[in-house]
């Protein structure tokens, strides 16, 4: 396993392109902490984005996760890319007959994506543990630990996205095309759920049905959590809206995520395995 990681890091380091990629996406993750310090003054409204509770102890692991993923898009490019430039430099077949065999080559970009995930991860849990010390009102371990499986869905939810993108890259060679090709079926489940929805609005027909498809299942690892906030329900509650949600993040959730991530890394194999290079 580090023998092909060390392979990854290698070609990861002398791109430039995925250098700067990787740097942005951890830069973006940083300025989380600039919530902090938003404050609005209109008038006689005065509000400090932090006072709303936002790095609250345990909600912060809720919204910075949620907010984190929605960077996760820098980190696509880069696997993509990892896959696009194995075709377009030839260094797959190099790889492969300097004696790397094809299930080895799949893992090593596997477990490039495990690693990727598990960094923004980390550091995702280290950003928010040094907000939540400065900013939470509560600082009680018991408190400050409670709900750290927002980060192991936030995990298991970049696992599935990267797999995704490592699945398109090996199937189409171009990381552009790839890249637009993740964007259209994104578009295509999820005009199709609105679609569904708004012929079954008085069921969860849509709800069960695309809970099993990719997009939709790693949304469902992290709800929105802004409708957790207790200002939000208070001004809710005025208008005569419930906003009494299930936040949790359930095991069969997860399971569905990582079934998708197994599937996309067994035809990713399967691909390498029939092509003729």
């Amino acid at each position: 396993m580090l023998r092909l990681l060390d392979i990854e890091y290698y070609k990861l380091i002398h791109n430039k392109a995925s250098r700067v990629l990787v740097l942005i996406y951890f830069i973006l993750l940083s300025l989380i902490s600039l919530f902090a310090t938003i404050k609005f003054n209109i008038g006689p409204i005065k509000f400090h984005l932090a006072e709303l509770g936002i790095f609250n102890f345990p909600y912060i692991w809720h919204f910075n996760t949620f907010v984190a993923a929605q960077l996760k898009f820098f980190l696509l490019l880069v696997i993509v890319s990892m896959v696009a430039n194995e075709y377009s430099n030839k260094t797959i077949k190099q790889n492969l007959i300097d004696g790397l065999s094809k299930k080895e080559f799949i893992l090593s970009k596997f477990y490039a994506v495990i690693a990727l995930s598990l960094i923004s991860t980390l550091f995702v849990f280290v950003v928010s543990l040094i907000l939540g010390l400065i900013y939470s009102s509560y600082n009680e371990l018991s408190i400050i630990f409670l709900d750290l499986e927002y980060l192991v869905a936030f995990f298991v939810k970049l696992l599935g996205f990267f797999s995704f993108g490592l699945f398109l890259g090996m199937l189409i060679k171009r990381s552009a095309f790839a890249v637009a090709t993740m964007i259209v079926l994104f578009s295509v489940e999820f005009i199709s759920y609105l679609v569904v929805s708004g012929y079954n609005k008085e069921t969860d027909l849509a709800d069960t049905i695309y809970q099993f498809l990719p997009f939709k299942s790693m949304w469902n690892l992290i709800d929105e959590p802004g409708s957790r906030l207790s200002a939000v329900k208070e001004v809710a509650a005025q208008v005569g809206e419930d906003l009494s949600y299930d936040y949790s993040v359930h095991w069969y959730e997860i399971v569905i995520v990582l079934g998708w991530t197994a599937l996309f890394v067994f035809l990713s194999y399967r691909l390498l395995k029939k092509r003729d290079l």
